[in-house]
């Protein structure tokens, strides 16, 4: 095999090389962390090398998984492998080695995935961009000076860039979708319950989030969750096993569908940019012409409460992932340990009643319900929606700046909780968190399937994804409707600005 193809083939393509010998593992993973080196002075996509940890998995034969040999990189956040650095996007995580390793990467490993390295994320998963103080910010392939998104902002960059195939994220409000339509990739948050949080842990954000991988092929992701989607021992969320393997969907028609979509945001938010209306629309005009039944409609949210009880239960998270990490690195939790925002999510979490917290978690829940009601009383088949109310964004422009970053300081430092809630600053987060990102959180909360299709790229050249949102449990048509859409309108050839092995850029 001439590496030079290696940029060309998805996850899929490379294993099978390997099986037919043409290229090893070995091979593969020289190649990948080659990669990481020509591309991470303009990207800063990697922030641990698990060079060592690669080479040594190729020592033996590939194994007989989907993926046998093919170079994977891991999110800095929930995925650990034990004896590995794992900082979470932060300075109170700095040297603190993972003492077990997570029942997902396990099965990414079993699947034959080689970890070579870990991504960039923000600091404890919290922002829609990759901006961490302790590393600096990632950036997009597509254009350095804006954001690849986040939290899985590395990952995206990465498999954008061509230094491997796939890589894996996690999705508490939009976080494998919002870098996969800034990076243009495919990238699928599966229902609630799919993939396993073990061994210790059962759920995160209030069952929230979820992990799984972002692709350049839809075949890819259908491949990743048949090798590893099911519960572990103790889970919480135990969703029914597919009628048959999600890799077996992708080749298969979704038939005529009834598709319900909206540019309206489901939250309130400072407006929707017009490139990314234009996006759906476009896409709406497309699944027409597939032969799908596409009507504008939309779930009845109440957007206001929704947008409050969510930050509600996020600082409550916060606070209790700050006082985490305090426990586990021993650490005596310095003001430099965390960023400001942080800081600042923290000490509301701490300073609100508990019960406050647990009834927003409960009121959240019950408009999850919202999204059940509205696929079975359609009924609909699939949503239509942005994915964000931009397009990628430049570095820089999200999160607190200027005199709120010095108040931020100055409140945390005076540890003055019950002041800023007096002062509503709670309301005033709820209210203007959205701007960049306002139709994924809610799909979380649900708990539904739903993916960013990479169809469109603005007239700058930057990719704006289609959000596609699916009933509780049912990614098979999901997948049947992404490989529809992947056969009608191809984006694997597209390539970005910065691509490791140097090619010709498109466009």
């Amino acid at each position: 095999m001439a590496l030079a193809e290696y940029g060309e083939l998805d996850g899929l393509g490379l294993a099978d090389l390997v099986r037919r010998g043409e290229v090893t593992p070995r091979e593969l993973v020289d190649e990948a962390l080659r990669r990481v080196d020509a591309v991470q002075p303009a990207l800063n996509c990697v922030v641990h090398r698990m060079d060592d940890h690669a080479r040594a998995a190729t020592a033996g034969p590939p194994g007989d998984g989907p993926f046998a040999g093919v170079p994977f990189l891991v999110k800095d956040l929930l995925s650990t492998y034990a004896g590995t650095p794992s900082t979470s996007g932060s300075r109170a995580y700095r040297g603190w080695i993972a003492p077990k390793t997570s029942e997902l990467a396990g099965r990414f490993a079993r699947a034959g995935l080689i970890a070579c390295g870990k991504t960039a994320a923000p600091e404890l998963g919290l922002l829609p961009v990759t901006e961490p103080r302790l590393f600096g910010p990632c950036r997009n392939p597509w254009d350095p000076t804006r954001t690849p998104g986040g939290s899985s902002g590395g990952s995206a960059a990465a498999v954008a860039a061509r230094v491997v195939p796939l890589a894996s994220g996690g999705d508490g409000g939009g976080s494998i979708r919002i870098p996969a339509s800034c990076c243009g990739l495919f990238g699928l948050k599966p229902t609630r319950g799919r993939t396993p949080n073990g061994p210790d842990d059962v759920e995160y954000w209030q069952g929230c989030a979820i992990e799984h991988v972002l692709t350049r092929s839809v075949r890819d992701s259908a491949a990743v969750l048949d090798a590893v989607g099911g519960p572990d021992p103790g889970a919480r969320w135990v969703v029914p096993a597919p009628a048959r393997p999600f890799l077996d969907e992708v080749t298969t028609s979704p038939g005529r569908l009834r598709i319900a979509w909206t540019t309206t945001p489901p939250v309130p938010c400072a407006g929707v940019d017009p490139a990314c209306v234009a996006a759906v629309e476009d896409a709406v005009r497309l699944l027409e012409g597939l032969g799908h039944e596409v009507v504008e409609a939309r779930p009845a949210l109440d957007g206001p409460r929704f947008a409050l009880d969510y930050v509600t239960m996020l600082v409550g998270e916060t606070a209790a992932d700050v006082r985490e990490a305090v426990v586990r690195t021993g650490r005596r939790g310095a003001r430099d340990d965390f960023e400001p925002t942080t800081r600042l999510l923290a000490l509301l979490g701490e300073a609100l009643p508990a019960a406050a917290v647990v009834e927003a978690t409960r009121r959240l829940k019950r408009q999850g319900r919202v999204y059940a009601r509205f696929f079975d009383e359609g009924p609909w088949d699939a949503l239509v929606t942005p994915v964000l109310a931009r397009p990628p964004v430049e570095v820089g422009t999200v999160g607190p700046r200027g005199v709120e970053r010095a108040l931020i300081e100055v409140f945390t430092r005076l540890r003055a909780g019950g002041a800023l809630r007096a002062l509503g600053v709670l309301e005033r987060a709820a209210a203007t968190a959205w701007d960049f990102a306002p139709f994924t959180a809610a799909v979380n909360v649900a708990g539904n399937p739903a993916m960013s299709v990479p169809l469109v790229w603005s007239a700058e050249g930057l990719p704006i994804g289609v959000h596609v949102v699916g009933r509780w449990g049912d990614e098979a048509t999901l997948f049947r409707l992404a490989g529809q859409l992947e056969q009608a309108r191809p984006w694997a050839g597209r390539r970005p600005r910065v691509v490791a092995d140097a090619a010709p850029v498109a466009g």
